[in-house]
């Protein structure tokens, strides 16, 4: 079986056709999981939300989705992603808003995991960024692969049968059979590893491959759109930069 794992589209339309037209010159028969954030910081959420719906065969719920349809507390969210998350919930069609609400926040899917945030209360959107929090997450679930979203930088975290949790670099990661992962897909619309292409991952349960590939895009036109839509200036200049 062969999966397409992409996530943290935010409203970056240009970003999103991108990816998936990659996607169909390389493998259109892959099964397509979303791991959430269809909405904030771009310009086009509900045009995005319309073909992640469209696309992916497995949908799932991400903090900026969670917060531009809900009245939930955003006073953690930076300056900027406050501004986008309320130009975004009005913004929003009816429809998109019934959609974005039914998502779970994580599925279990035979030998993968997948969730917006991290396995381990994955309704907190708490971010994986140590060794220690690797060690916590990895016992939160039972598969051999969790893959996640939400801090736009990929990322691999290998558990070996014996030892300590390793990072292990590379466009492609080879899944041996007596260890366990964490994969982050990076970013399709709002990459910040210091890398503009849109990323996104593809799995190939018979050959044990996760590849993570870059897609260039044209930043300039959702920039554009941004500019005039009256998105603040920081989020509109990042694009190009991916920070």
């Amino acid at each position: 079986m062969r999966f397409c794992i992409f996530s943290d589209v935010h409203g970056n339309l240009e970003a999103l056709g991108a990816v998936l037209e990659d996607l169909a010159k390389r493998d259109s028969d892959a099964t397509k999981v979303f791991l959430g954030d269809a909405v904030g910081y771009g310009p086009n959420p509900n045009e995005c939300v319309a073909r992640i719906r469209q696309e992916a065969h497995i949908c799932l719920l991400g903090n900026h989705d969670q917060a531009a349809v809900s009245d939930i507390d955003i006073s953690n969210f930076n300056p900027y992603a406050k501004h986008a998350i309320v130009w975004t919930r009005n913004s929003l069609t009816t429809e998109t808003k019934e959609f974005l609400r039914d998502l779970p926040y994580r599925v279990d899917h035979e030998r993968c995991t997948f969730v917006h945030s991290t396995p381990c209360q994955p309704e907190r959107w708490h971010y994986l960024f140590t060794m220690h929090d690797a060690v916590t997450n990895f016992t939160c679930f039972r598969t051999q692969i969790c893959f996640v979203g939400h801090s736009h930088q990929p990322l691999c975290i290998v558990q070996p049968v014996e030892g300590r949790p390793r990072v292990e670099s590379g466009p492609v990661i080879k899944i041996e059979p007596d260890c366990r992962y964490i994969i982050n897909d990076g970013s399709v619309g709002q990459p910040r590893d210091g890398d503009a292409n849109a990323a996104y991952a593809l799995f190939d349960t018979e050959s044990g491959q996760v590849e993570i590939r870059r897609v260039r895009y044209d930043y300039s036109l959702t920039q554009q759109k941004m500019e005039e839509a009256g998105l603040h200036r920081y989020l509109i200049q990042r694009l190009q930069f991916g920070h």
